[in-house]
């Protein structure tokens, strides 16, 4: 008797080779047009809008319309953490579509998952509040502690705001670069949001890669030293 959740289904959505690379241009957490969507695609506008329903149908996407345009997004956050999960196993197995490139070292060392930053400054980061008490972890639980809610207020971040949200306040994300993981939740998109307003860091338009300034790097640095 076949019971249980149908895994098949989403595999078959996620296994297209066009659905595929929409579903990770989408974890850079930008909406995109299905014109976009198409050129990441390799295909036409008319094929990625019927790969486009597919996906909305299977819970993969959302859209919304904006005056006379449609912009597509990941369907939630859980979707991104699936994502950023499978490019991790398949890089892990060695399943790599091309040889590193140049734009590599800059997604390695920093880059958006969804609305949290990930790559080596992103487990860094986890690592860093970790070691100091900041964040407790069991297993793949974390919990921000009481020192680190005081932290977090001396660098502006106002956890109470945060934890009025529905949406959990910390969450581990497998990084597919480090392999290890990173700080996702509302915790993870404020801190990133706090880079940015500072003007520590950029977002780029062409990829997911975050970019630091000198400055930029100097602080992070500062704050997250990875320290036990």
């Amino acid at each position: 008797m076949k019971e249980g959740p149908d895994i098949a289904q989403i595999g078959a959505l996620i296994g297209d080779p066009a659905r595929a690379n929409m579903l990770a241009a989408l974890t850079g957490g930008r909406a995109l047009t299905a014109t976009e969507l198409a050129g990441v695609g390799g295909i036409t506008v008319q094929t990625a809008s019927t790969h486009l329903a597919k996906l909305e149908a299977g819970g993969l996407l959302a859209q919304r319309k904006q005056g006379r345009h449609r912009y597509f997004t990941l369907a939630d956050e859980a979707v991104a953490r699936l994502i950023e999960s499978m490019m991790g196993f398949a890089a892990g197995r060695g399943h790599l579509r091309h040889r590193p490139g140049p734009k590599e070292p800059a997604l390695r060392k920093a880059r958006i998952c969804y609305d949290h930053l990930a790559g080596d400054y992103g487990v860094r980061m986890l690592d860093s509040l970790i070691a100091s008490g900041a964040i407790a972890a069991v297993g793949d639980g974390l919990t921000l502690t009481e020192k680190g809610e005081s932290h977090l207020k001396c660098i502006g971040i106002n956890v109470g705001d945060l934890r009025s949200s529905r949406r959990p306040l910390c969450r581990s994300c497998l990084d597919w670069s480090e392999r290890r993981a990173h700080l996702a939740g509302s915790l993870g998109k404020a801190l990133l949001s706090s880079f940015l307003d500072k003007g520590w860091a950029r977002r780029t338009a062409e990829s997911r890669s975050i970019l630091f300034s000198p400055e930029g790097d100097r602080q992070f640095l500062r704050l997250f030293p990875v320290q036990g």
